[in-house]
């Protein structure tokens, strides 16, 4: 299966695109199965200037627009069915501080296809580093985006088998981003080259059974390149991993 689960529209402040234009650019590319997940500030605080620039309430109520926007992506979901399958998820900032975007403690996420953690490996992190923890308190599948996992592991001195292992008992992805656009300045993350050529890491992830994304991360559709997409799921696949949601 060829799948892209990261995917921003005009839900998020940077991206202005509206959600039929992601859906169709990822059509036209030969995408199977799109997750849509922006920003959960962009969603929560209806991309006002509550929210962007002065940062959010721990409390913030996001229950009304959080709904509204999975209602959305529901109806692009029964719009496209037959062209496409279209996951909603949510990408959910942990960062801690005076101009913190993250996601308020009270705001239920647990009715979401999937949610996509970022920050994990930042020291003002509000996960404090615990994953698991994190992922039990969004209800939902959860995945970690944009984050060289072997690095991780290893700086907080764990073993990288039984902590993939744990993951795949929490039923915890890790998204593969493989991104190239003007957004993130053209470049390229370098756990994503690595893991794509590496067999040993590769073979823990196979042994451990944790389940792999891939996400271009898109913010234009204009900018798109589903060749990447397809080149990075060919490679999990052949090495004998298993995409989540590759049987939904």
């Amino acid at each position: 299966m060829i799948q892209d689960l990261h995917a921003h529209t005009f839900y998020s402040f940077c991206s202005n695109d509206k959600p039929e234009a992601v859906v169709e650019a990822a059509i036209n590319g030969g995408v199977q199965m799109l997750g849509i997940c922006d920003h959960n500030y962009g969603v929560g605080c209806a991309r006002t200037e509550f929210c962007w620039g002065k940062g959010t309430r721990m409390d913030a109520d996001y229950e009304k627009t959080l709904v509204r926007y999975y209602n959305h992506m529901n109806l692009l979901r029964e719009k496209y069915a037959k062209k496409i399958k279209i996951l909603c998820g949510i990408e959910i900032c942990t960062l801690r501080g005076k101009d913190s975007y993250a996601l308020p403690n009270t705001a239920d996420v647990s009715f979401f296809d999937f949610a996509l953690i970022e920050n994990l490996d930042h020291p003002t992190s509000v996960t404090n580093g615990d994953l698991f923890a994190y992922a039990k308190r969004c209800g939902c599948p959860v995945g970690v985006a944009h984050t060289d996992m072997f690095a991780f592991i290893k700086a907080r001195g764990e073993d990288p088998y039984r902590y993939f292992k744990r993951m795949a008992e929490a039923g915890i992805f890790w998204e593969m981003n493989v991104n190239y656009d003007s957004v993130h300045h053209f470049k390229t993350h370098d756990y994503v080259t690595e893991f794509l050529k590496n067999k040993e890491q590769q073979e823990i992830i196979r042994k451990t059974g944790v389940k792999l994304s891939v996400g271009f991360d898109g913010h234009a559709a204009k900018e798109y390149k589903p060749l990447r997409v397809k080149n990075a799921c060919k490679i999990i696949q052949d090495a004998g991993i298993h995409l989540v949601f590759e049987n939904r």
